[in-house]
């Protein structure tokens, strides 16, 4: 007879292969009191059944939106009416950007006709699904969060950016997807923060991110930046989608590497 889903459990293995997660983010979850197995056998394994499969469902739709897991806890042990509040919350927002990307993907099907000569796009077509409106708002939060004088490197950096070629561009950000997922990687097969093994992979970044700046960020400076990773729900959001505790785990990396290297 089939089990029933809401009796079942799952180990921790299972449970990071259903979930998608990661072993090491489980025993993580765990440690900081996020998410307890509802048993633990006398093998030591943890077991986990349907009222912890639904917590972790939550906890990853809070991360997806660069929730900090510090602030995830006082909204999942909330009074329900509130729980289910802050998720439709959520899926106001996610439908919000399913919207933008619909609109986005028409606007590369028309772009992909005209190029092969199939129609042309009307002039109001052609940015349909940018949003200028978000990259101020990044902008904004940026010279906010670190004061005016941070104006001027994001002038500088959008004016680098400007400059490139469309081959260059591709290439650039082709560069940081590779950086990204190396460090995913590493953090997933458990290579600690500060481990000096990373050097050879955040000195491919520091030049990375000193490709647009003034001059190549400092040991201060180069923290300060892994700060805005955590600190900015759009770069959290963007690690966190490549593995679960990144954007902490980078910050930490990039603060241990300029203490390790540049200060030096």
């Amino acid at each position: 007879m089939r089990n029933d889903a809401r009796t079942q459990t799952h180990t921790v293995s299972q449970l990071a292969r259903l979930s998608g997660t990661s072993v090491r983010t489980l025993h993580h979850y765990d440690a900081i009191g996020l998410l307890k197995p509802a048993t633990v056998g006398e093998n030591g394994y943890r077991y986990y059944g349907r009222r912890e499969l639904m917590r972790l469902q939550q906890i990853l739709i809070h991360r997806e939106f660069g929730v900090a897991l510090s602030d995830i806890p006082a909204l999942l042990d909330a009074e329900e009416p509130d729980r289910v509040r802050a998720l439709r919350e959520q899926r106001a927002r996610l439908e919000k950007e399913a919207d933008r990307y619909r609109r986005l993907a028409r606007t590369i099907d028309r772009t992909i006709a005209e190029l092969e000569g199939r129609e042309t796009i009307m002039d109001t077509q052609i940015y349909e699904g940018f949003s200028p409106e978000k990259q101020a708002g990044y902008e904004a939060w940026i010279i906010e969060k670190y004061g005016e004088p941070a104006r001027a490197h994001v002038e500088h950096s959008k004016a680098t950016v400007a400059a490139m070629s469309k081959g260059e561009r591709q290439d650039w950000m082709a560069e940081v997807a590779d950086l990204e997922a190396d460090f995913g990687r590493a953090m997933e097969e458990g290579a600690a923060a500060d481990d000096p093994a990373l050097d050879p992979l955040l000195k491919r970044h520091h030049a990375w991110v000193a490709r647009t700046w003034k001059s190549p960020p400092t040991a201060e400076a180069y923290a300060g930046l892994g700060r805005l990773y955590v600190d900015n729900p759009d770069f959290r959001a963007r690690y966190e989608a490549v593995a679960p505790g990144l954007a902490d785990w980078l910050a930490e990396a990039m603060a241990a590497y300029g203490r390790r290297v540049l200060s030096v």
